[in-house]
């Protein structure tokens, strides 16, 4: 594991956390539900510029490349989709699609990780 996984797995647990209490609440979504999401997504954007760098420097994907890419490309979309879910819903339920955000990226981030080694 690696850096850029840990960094995934704490910013995307405590977005579910966030999001799921928020929507346990009963609250519609807010800022700081939102901005938790948002908070994956840049750990995401982290993440592919590291891989870029690292790719360029010479590392090689022990997997197959285009599962790697599909992965973070995939991932990344993710948080896009839900907060614009959220913000077309703007009912507790949102914040349930937006806890998803987190678990899901931690899971395809150790995915990701698989394949890079």
């Amino acid at each position: 594991m690696d850096a850029y996984f840990y960094i995934i797995l704490g910013v995307g647990l405590l977005s579910t956390i966030i999001c799921m209490v928020a929507g346990i609440l009963k609250k519609a979504p807010n800022d700081v539900t939102i901005l938790s999401v948002a908070a994956v997504e840049l750990a995401l954007l982290v993440y592919l510029v590291g891989s870029i760098v690292r790719v360029v420097a010479g590392e090689r994907i022990a997997g197959e490349a285009w599962e790697f890419w599909g992965y973070l490309v995939t991932a990344l979309m993710l948080p896009l989709a839900a907060v614009y879910w959220s913000i077309l819903e703007r009912t507790r339920w949102s914040n349930f699609v937006l806890a998803a955000v987190g678990v899901t990226a931690l899971v395809m981030a150790a995915r990701m990780n698989q394949i890079w080694y």
